[in-house]
């Protein structure tokens, strides 16, 4: 049926002043800030913490996030790019063939979830004098939110395809010069990252659950990362050769199994563990 189908062909840019663009992706990420921080003041208040902290917060996580995703883009999916143009990997910049402002365009989850990690560890021991994990069960709450806009921008962009449906559901990519529909895996990993949101807010704030340390960064982990191994099998392989790089999973999907692990462990471990 016809009615399956949606031509989709959006301008990645908003507008653009010379070599200067807003785009979607940017905008979504934006957004991904705003309302984590509208949240996590929330929390704060809710914890009776001193709303000051909140902005080294703030800046811990914007940086760890944008230098964890971006280094993590170049070191699992393109380290030779890293190796011959390293400037251009840190600056939102491209030099050759010449000087354009791009944006951070290539950014790996898996990446921005090790970057922040190490960056909370480095707040809470220089800012918020509590453990680590204690800013991490909350942390995780408006990162679901924020993962959910920015999946939402790589549909804008067209990027982060996913494999042609081969019936007449999906999205035809008109911008990528496509006439026959694919899965819109951006869409669904948005939708369930929004679904993940919700139940992470339940769980801080109608349980009893942020009692026990590292139970809801553990569940963020489980349940964030078992959606990204399974939308994986609808998407095209962001690498070449990477399809079926070990036992017939990608690269994607080989890096969220031990991030599962890790979720689990802290969801079930014993509640003396240190």
């Amino acid at each position: 049926m016809i009615l399956l189908q949606i031509d989709w062909n959006p301008a990645p840019e908003i507008f653009k002043i010379g070599s200067f663009a807003l785009r979607y992706y940017s905008l979504m990420f934006v957004f991904a800030f705003m309302f984590g921080l509208y949240i996590m003041k929330k929390i704060f208040l809710n914890e009776k913490i001193s709303i000051e902290k909140l902005d080294s917060l703030f800046i811990y996580a914007v940086v760890s996030i944008l230098i964890g995703a971006r280094l993590g883009h170049f070191l699992f999916y393109d380290p030779e790019f890293l190796i011959r143009k390293p400037l251009e990997v840190i600056l939102p910049f491209k030099f050759s063939p010449k000087f354009e402002f791009t944006g951070f365009m290539g950014l790996a989850s898996h990446g921005a979830a090790i970057g922040i990690i190490i960056a909370m560890y480095l707040y809470s021991k220089k800012v918020l004098k509590k453990p680590v994990l204690f800013i991490l069960d909350r942390l995780v709450v408006p990162s679901a939110l924020g993962a959910a806009f920015v999946r939402f921008g790589n549909l804008m962009n067209s990027e982060i395809i996913g494999k042609p449906t081969n019936s007449d559901y999906g999205f035809i990519f008109r911008r990528l010069g496509e006439d026959f529909p694919r899965h819109p895996a951006q869409l669904y990993e948005s939708i369930s990252y929004l679904v993940i949101f919700g139940i992470l807010m339940f769980v801080y704030w109608k349980t009893d659950k942020k009692q026990k340390s590292g139970y809801i960064f553990g569940l963020f982990f489980a349940l964030l990362w078992t959606v990204r191994f399974f939308v994986e099998f609808f998407k095209e392989a962001q690498v070449e050769g990477r399809e079926d790089w070990i036992l017939g999973l990608n690269t994607g999907q080989v890096l969220s199994i031990p991030l599962i692990l890790v979720g689990l462990y802290f969801m079930f471990r014993n509640n003396n563990s240190k």
